[in-house]
């Protein structure tokens, strides 16, 4: 478990070095955008199945840890898209991604119409709903992005490196279910009634 653990953290690290690379060469990739998606859910969904498996969880934990999770990555990622759409990044991220972008002249529209409708198919229903908890949010997003960001997929590896290392994955349900929905509901609460708007 703990190499799997680790793999994950490999795998984190090199989306980030990726998608930076490709921001400071500035080709970002719609394709890369979507698949990263992609890619995060297949390797959640398979190290839950295997913690599930190991630690001889229910199912329906196993379902509910998943589910967890996967709100908890989106919430991460809808504050940081709305950073990055308010003048501080690139825009291959959208807050709607109901309309299918058009290819850049590096990337082929075939791949980004397969692509675009999986994300759609798999993953829109989640922006959806967290858009509709968070409301308008703060003027800067600096809290919500702050105590979002622990749940975010890189944090999240790190957190389950550690507690495989020391022995402690029957943590877990503890951990996603209690702590990390905890931090998810504070960021959304702040997000829609307590944030100081100007």
């Amino acid at each position: 478990m703990i190499v799997a653990c680790l793999l994950l953290i490999v795998k984190g690290v090199v989306d980030a070095v990726d998608g930076e690379l490709a921001r400071m060469r500035e080709r970002p990739s719609h394709v890369g955008r979507f698949w990263d998606t992609v890619a995060d859910t297949i390797g959640l969904i398979a190290l839950m199945l295997a913690f599930g498996s190991v630690l001889e969880w229910d199912l329906r934990l196993t379902g509910g840890m998943i589910l967890a999770i996967l709100f908890q990555y989106s919430l991460f990622n809808h504050f940081s898209i709305r950073l990055r759409a308010s003048g501080s990044g690139d825009t291959t991220s959208r807050m709607d991604e109901r309309k299918r972008p058009d290819a850049h002249p590096w990337e082929k529209q075939r791949n980004v119409k397969i692509f675009h409708t999986i994300y759609l198919v798999c993953f829109y229903w989640q922006d959806r709903i967290v858009t509709a908890l968070t409301g308008r949010g703060s003027k800067n997003l600096s809290v919500e992005l702050s105590s979002s960001s622990a749940l975010g997929y890189g944090m999240q590896s790190i957190v389950f490196a550690c507690l495989a290392v020391i022995e402690r994955l029957d943590f877990l349900p503890t951990l996603v279910l209690g702590v990390n929905n905890a931090i998810f509901a504070f960021a959304v609460l702040y997000s829609r009634f307590g944030a100081t708007r100007s």
